[in-house]
């Protein structure tokens, strides 16, 4: 990989320079510009030096710090988990490293392991699925997560209806598996759509509302939606 630094004199006042990566023969543009993005990007950079599975770790613990979702002793799921940055906040938050909580990470992919959390290969959308997560868990769960998103294919709308349509499910199963008073957050894309998301929410949830964390790139159309409040429903 060859990498070029853009900067002046030195005397920069503390700020890091711009990498540019130059394209390389078997490298297309589109990847050149996504690993400039990266090697720029601050979130990545913090992620690494403080030990996070993904730079999307921001983005949750962003949440909680802001609306005080995770507390100690509290049962989590964390829906699409892999690579495990929302399961690592979570199990701190949580924390289940002592025994106090516990976090359960669903994915169709083997993860690594993460102290203090419970991964399973499975699909949440089998029918079966919320008994065995509360079977795993020994109750219904004060949380649900999904930072999930679908395989792009370039098309605005497509893509869309497609990180929307995963949201929809995820909310099917939360209605399984949370106890009153839990909550639901998952990642969406602005597009018209997820206002309907957020009436199907409103029903079963005292508070529901976009936020989008600073850890979002601000040139992304992602939203996550939050509801806080579960009022009971078929876990209930």
């Amino acid at each position: 990989m060859s990498v070029q630094k853009k900067g002046g004199s030195g005397n920069e006042g503390g700020r890091g320079l711009k990498i540019r990566v130059k394209t390389a023969r078997k490298r297309s543009l589109s990847s050149t510009l996504w690993l400039q993005r990266q090697l720029n990007d601050p979130y990545v950079s913090r992620a690494k030096a403080e030990g996070y599975r993904s730079r999307a770790a921001f983005k949750l613990l962003e949440l909680d710090e802001r609306y005080k979702l995770l507390k100690p002793g509290q049962k989590i799921v964390d829906l699409g988990a892999a690579p495990g940055g929302w399961s690592q906040i979570a199990a701190k938050r949580v924390q289940s490293v002592d025994g106090k909580g516990r976090v359960i990470g669903i994915d169709l992919l083997d993860i690594e392991p993460i102290p203090g959390v419970e991964f399973t290969v499975m699909d949440f959308q089998d029918q079966d699925a919320p008994d065995r997560l509360k079977a795993m868990l020994g109750g219904q769960a004060d949380g649900v997560m999904s930072d999930m998103a679908s395989n792009t294919t370039g098309h605005r709308q497509t893509d869309h209806l497609r990180i929307v349509g995963l949201a929809e499910m995820a909310i099917e199963f939360a209605r399984e598996v949370l106890a009153p008073g839990g909550f639901f957050t998952a990642k969406v894309l602005q597009g018209g759509t997820e206002q309907t998301l957020l009436s199907n929410l409103k029903r079963d949830f005292s508070v529901v509302r976009h936020v989008k964390p600073a850890a979002s790139r601000p040139d992304s159309a992602e939203l996550y939606v939050l509801a806080t409040g579960f009022r009971g429903g078929a876990g209930g």
